[in-house]
């Protein structure tokens, strides 16, 4: 599927977080990062930043920008409406369902009811949708198997799944659709809300910290990239490609979209996620709820981890960043000195690999310093998430370790909510530091428990290993 030619009309822009050097002639950026040199007659093609398809060099152009990932499609025209059936998947949730089908009137509709304890029938639906096709199942097969029900129901070259406890916004679907104008697209996915922003603290952590809400950076969607799946509460996909595939994995009780998004990526497809999209969820918002549900998260690592060892890693960081924030949790002054030591070093080091294209000394400290801050980042968020029942043993045998946990859990709920719960315009729907912190530990402790569950379960520890670069 790979490699196929973009339409005319076809344009992509550049990704303003990527770095453009020597006048043009060089890129910086991309998930992993990584240098693009361009030819003069590139650098003319690509004007302000953008570049139009309107023959084979500019095609071409165009997708090595993007399998690059440095830049992002601006498609102008997509399948129909027509093209699309939504399958909703639906247990004991008659309300969500009859919420959202007023909003599909557009689309064929297909409801899988896996064995609610009430029955649903068409008659529960009349007037809600015109086109609505019921399948049940008599005993719960799992939502895996409802998408799949649902998937082998449909006819049109296109297949929207949505969950019952969303609603989508108006122009959700179109502009995922526009995606399609690829040819190698075989999913979109929009960005989930929350459905109230407003009410007690988990609802206003929720609105700013869901899992389902992927942020407002619109990416391809890769393994370790800025968003490395969607999730299936709202995707829309490629009927024949997800048929090819054999659907949804229904062996998997939670982590099934995960495993869907990273079998099509191994099948060389490309997925893209588009924040411009918008579909709203109905989070859980009870404390006891909403922390049962972060720990059933946390059990999908460890099987994920069997079926995609190459996927999974709680940290992603190279031997050198490593070892700075090793000598820095030491709280030594040499182990200071040590740690800057080799940062200036890498510095250098990446000053030396650039300094080809033109980058100053500055930027190239500005780079490495960037790359520490995120490897550092990383490992407190894993130190707090991952790892913490191996850090509570620390804390409590080694006064140091406890100092280190106390830093590493203060800062990644400090700079988590600086990124986050400031940007909350409303008043009424913001969450204070405190709350938030607090309640950004209760969902590691929650998560860690589920994914160390599935590792004992599953006897692996995958989903615990640290991928380490040279």
């Amino acid at each position: 599927m790979s490699g196929s030619r973009l339409p005319d009309g076809f344009a992509v822009q550049l990704d303003p977080r990527v770095r453009t050097l020597d006048d043009g002639a060089a890129l910086l950026g991309g998930a992993p990062t990584r240098l693009l040199r361009l030819t003069p007659m590139a650098q003319s093609l690509l004007v302000g930043g953008r570049l139009t398809v309107h023959d084979a060099v500019t095609a071409q152009l165009a997708r090595l920008l993007l399998d690059a990932t440095v830049a992002h499609p601006r498609p102008t025209t997509g399948p129909s409406y027509r093209d699309v059936t939504v399958v909703i998947p639906v247990r004991n949730n008659l309300t969500g369902l009859c919420r959202v089908l007023p909003t599909l009137r557009d689309v064929p509709v297909v409801v899988v009811d896996d064995a609610s304890v009430q029955s649903i029938d068409g008659a529960d639906l009349g007037g809600l949708h015109d086109d609505v096709k019921v399948i049940r199942h008599r005993l719960s097969r799992g939502p895996a198997a409802a998408r799949n029900a649902g998937l082998a129901a449909c006819r049109t070259e296109y297949v929207a799944f949505l969950d019952s406890d969303v609603v989508p916004r108006p122009g959700w679907l179109a502009a995922m659709l526009r995606h399609f104008s690829d040819p190698d697209v075989a999913l979109a996915a929009p960005r989930i809300e929350a459905y109230a922003r407003a009410g007690n603290a988990v609802a206003r952590y929720e609105a700013v910290r869901s899992s389902l809400d992927l942020g407002a950076r619109e990416s391809r969607v890769t393994p370790y990239g800025p968003v490395s799946y969607v999730p299936s509460a709202a995707m829309v996909g490629r009927r024949s490609v997800l048929v090819e595939l054999g659907g949804f994995d229904e062996a998997l009780n939670s982590g099934e979209d995960v495993d869907l998004c990273w079998r099509l990526v191994d099948g060389g497809a490309c997925l893209r996620y588009d924040p411009s999209g918008l579909v709203a969820h109905d989070h859980r918002v009870s404390l006891r709820k909403w922390l049962a549900r972060r720990a059933f998260y946390g059990t999908s690592a460890a099987p994920l981890s069997r079926r995609h060892p190459d996927k999974i890693a709680p940290v992603i960081l190279s031997r050198w960043t490593l070892a700075i924030w090793l000598l820095v949790a030491t709280g030594l002054r040499s182990g200071w000195a040590m740690a800057m030591l080799i940062a200036i070093v890498g510095a250098r080091r990446t000053a030396g690999a650039l300094g080809g294209v033109g980058l100053r000394r500055r930027d190239a400290a500005v780079i490495a310093t960037e790359g520490i801050v995120a490897a550092g980042m990383q490992l407190v968020s894993a130190v707090c998430r991952h790892y913490w029942p191996a850090s509570l043993i620390g804390a409590i045998v080694s006064k140091r370790c406890r100092r280190v946990l106390i830093v590493a859990a203060l800062a990644d709920g400090v700079a988590d909510w600086m990124s986050r719960a400031r940007t909350v315009e409303n008043a009424s729907e913001h969450i204070g530091l405190v709350p938030y912190v607090a309640l950004r530990r209760l969902d590691d402790l929650a998560y860690g428990f589920g994914l160390w569950s599935g590792v004992v379960r599953e006897r692996t520890f995958g989903p615990l290993k640290p991928r380490i670069r040279s």
